[in-house]
Order: C-alpha cells, then sequence, then structure tokens
C-alpha cells in the first residue's frame, strides 16, 4: 500500500475533492433557487460525484481517533429542509430497493431532499477534515468516505437518481392531454382544429 502522502495526492483523489467540495457548495447555495435548475444541476453532478469516488485508490484508516465532524443536526436540518422546499411536491418517492423491504412488500416513501442530506453530510465530513491539510488524517478521512459510499451513500445517490430523472423528463398534464387528443372526437367542438392544434380530420 502506498504511503498516506502518497494517496492523497494521487490524480483521482484530487479530481473527487474537486467535484465533492463542488456537490457540497451547490447543496449549501440552493436556498432560493428555481425546482428546474436545482434538478437540471442535480442530475448532472450525482452521476460525477458517483463516478470520482468509485475511482478512489485503495486505502485503510490508520489512526484511532475519531475524525472531526462539521455537520452538526441543526446544519443537517436547515440544509434538508431547504431541498424540501425547492422540491415541494415532488420531494417524496417510492422506493422499492432498501433494507426495509426485507420485512414489507410495499415500496418505502423516501424523501430526495432527506436523500441528499444524508449523502451531504458524509461528503461534507471528508472535505472539512481533509481540507484541514493534516496528512494522516486527510488519508483516515479519505478511507472513511470510501467506505461509506460503498456502504451507505453510494446506493443513496443512485436511488435519488430515478425520481430526479422523472421529474425532469415525465411528460407533464398538458403534455400527456396533447397525446391522448383524437381529433374525430371534437368534430362538433371544432369545425377546422382540435385543442391541440391537429388539422381537424374529415
Amino acid at each position: 500500500m502506498k504511503k498516506d502522502s502518497q494517496v492523497i495526492f494521487e490524480r483521482n483523489v484530487v479530481e473527487f475533492v474537486t467535484v465533492a467540495a463542488e456537490f457540497c457548495k451547490f447543496l449549501e447555495q440552493a436556498e432560493g433557487m428555481k425546482r428546474a435548475t436545482f434538478i437540471d444541476t442535480s442530475l448532472k453532478i450525482l452521476p460525477l460525484l458517483y463516478l470520482k469516488a468509485s475511482l478512489l485508490p485503495e486505502c485503510k484508516t490508520m489512526g484511532d481517533e475519531p475524525l472531526e465532524s462539521f455537520v452538526t443536526e441543526e446544519t443537517y436540518e436547515v440544509l434538508r429542509m431547504n431541498l424540501a422546499s425547492i422540491l415541494a411536491e415532488q420531494d417524496d418517492y417510492l422506493d422499492v430497493f432498501v433494507s426495509e423491504m426485507k420485512y414489507s412488500d410495499q415500496p418505502i416513501t423516501k424523501f430526495i431532499s432527506e436523500e441528499l442530506a444524508d449523502i451531504y453530510q458524509d461528503v461534507r465530513d471528508f472535505i472539512f477534515v481533509f481540507q484541514l491539510g493534516l496528512n494522516e488524517t486527510m488519508h483516515d478521512s479519505l478511507a472513511t468516505c470510501q467506505e461509506n459510499f460503498r456502504l451507505y451513500w453510494g446506493q443513496k445517490l443512485v436511488n435519488v437518481l430515478r425520481p430526479l430523472h422523472e421529474v425532469k423528463y415525465a411528460p407533464t398534464d398538458e403534455e400527456e392531454e396533447e397525446e391522448e387528443c383524437d381529433c374525430c372526437d371534437h368534430e362538433e367542438e371544432h369545425e377546422h382544429h382540435c385543442h391541440c392544434g391537429h388539422h381537424h380530420c374529415d
């Protein structure tokens, strides 16, 4: 195994730190953001965060002391509430790929805002310790973040992409109405055109 000073300055680590910091900054500054902008940015940065985490070099913790934590309960809750406010009625989704499903045959209701806040907590704590600049703690924060990615927030990240994708790309009610329009059903109401702009059927 490489020395800690070698691992923490590898290109893949530096790139992960860069993306992780951008992810945290994005969530921290999301308050008041338009929902469409928030979802569009999330769908771009989350896959990148996953990719960079998957490319991290193997490393194990070296010290016995617990790492410092940046994200307090209050910090977490403020962030979660900000995200929930942006997503509003689109925040909740049904998830069938969670451990609780072992005890239930029904989908579990989850919240995008809570999942993102959970991911943020692990990633932000890693960034906080890493930026202190002490080689051993930098190494251990990387090892801890990598382990949490494998066991915890990596799965949350891929789970939350599905509902975010659905919100962005699912047809709106208006679009669905247009697709379902049958011009022949509107002969008496519209002589030449139906409401969706199609030419009247003769």
